[in-house]
């Protein structure tokens, strides 16, 4: 008889449950890693409103640390009883997407069907990390060793967070001396915020109108902090700015307004690097647009994964340049994961992140 495991299960829009699963069979090229720790995602909250859809049995959750239980027959470089992380994105290495440098994309496409997912496999395709134990696939491209000295909460935020936040400096391409807004400062936005930082951004501009989050967002880089429950954000930025407007503009909360405003507080030629997962259409104003006469570029990244965008993110923890540990400010078990993802749907407590430890 299949050994059990404890895992948070999707069952239908609004419901995600604790319940049990069979342990994981291990294929040649997997690695099954025994989860210490995780956390919840905004991107779980979307599929537990029903808002991005998955189908029900789904176990939940991308952002995995653990430890190697069992090593598939052909999987090298690596031994049972490593502390390991995977990145939320599980590129293969192999596939066309990978070898043309797009990682985040490996998997995407005809191969099953259209759907805005890219390369993101687990919590959305396969069974994800909200469980005691994961199936890791492509073991070798994906599983990244921490380094000594590093805990769990250091490296917690690196497999999503923070590659998702940093990609959207290093997409807008933020060069020394720019000056860069980051609409939202939640999880994202503060790891985008200290990615500008990191890129070269002389000034940085934060809208946020929390003020432990406000705060959190100074010690990350952020020069300004724009409350925009007490001025218009668009007006507060071109004053900042002189009326220039910024070089950069990152959108990191996933809404109509703040990409619109986004678009609207850049200079001609500046770039919009959008990092939102959006649930409605959105619509470009032409005024906001310059009527496509503005030079201006809008781009989009899906968190970049693999064994190699993790080693260098741990690599930056370990270096003392960014300290996401203000980030987690809850703790829970496994067995409380329905209460923790109602305290971090409903945005209750001050929550930022969540660790969880099965």
């Amino acid at each position: 008889m299949a050994q059990k495991m404890r895992a948070a299960i999707f069952i239908e829009p609004g419901r995600i449950i604790l319940g049990e699963k069979p342990v994981p069979d291990v294929g040649p090229l997997d690695a099954l890693i025994r989860i210490t720790t995780t956390t919840i995602c905004g991107t779980d909250v979307h599929i537990l409103k029903g808002e991005y859809p998955v189908a029900s049995g789904l176990t939940i959750g991308h952002e995995p640390v653990g430890v190697i239980e069992k090593l598939g027959s052909a999987v090298t470089g690596y031994v049972e009883g490593q502390r390991v992380i995977a990145g939320a994105i599980t590129p293969s290495g192999w596939s066309n997407a990978s070898l043309d440098g797009c990682h985040a994309q490996c998997g995407a496409g005809t191969r099953h069907g259209w759907k805005a997912m890219g390369g993101w496999r687990f919590g959305n395709t396969i069974d994800g990390a909200q469980a005691e134990y994961l199936l890791v696939p492509d073991a070798m491209a994906n599983l990244a060793p921490i380094p000594d000295g590093l805990t769990d909460e250091q490296v917690l935020m690196c497999p999503d967070i923070l590659s998702t936040g940093f990609s959207g400096a290093e997409s807008g391409k933020i060069r020394i001396g720019d000056t860069v807004a980051v609409f939202a400062q939640g999880p994202i936005g503060l790891c985008a915020t200290a990615g500008a930082r990191l890129m070269g951004a002389s000034e940085i501009i934060a809208v946020e109108s929390l003020p432990a989050r406000a705060a959190i967002s100074r010690k990350m880089g952020a020069d300004h902090v724009v409350d925009f429950t007490k001025e218009d954000p668009v007006s507060a930025i071109l004053r900042i700015t002189g009326g220039r407007g910024v070089d950069v503009a990152i959108e990191a909360l996933g809404t109509q307004a703040t990409f619109e405003a986004a678009l609207r507080v850049l200079r001609p030629g500046g770039t919009l690097s959008s990092l939102g997962v959006y649930s409605t259409d959105l619509t470009i104003p032409l005024d906001a647009f310059s009527a496509g006469l503005g030079d201006n570029k809008i781009v989009t990244t899906l968190c970049p994964g693999g064994k190699e965008r993790m080693r260098r993110l741990m690599a930056t923890v370990e270096s003392g340049r960014v300290d996401t540990g203000a980030l987690v400010t809850h703790h829970f078990g496994l067995d409380d994961i329905e209460t923790a993802y109602d305290l971090f749907a409903h945005q209750r407590d001050g929550v930022l992140k969540v660790a969880i430890r099965p």
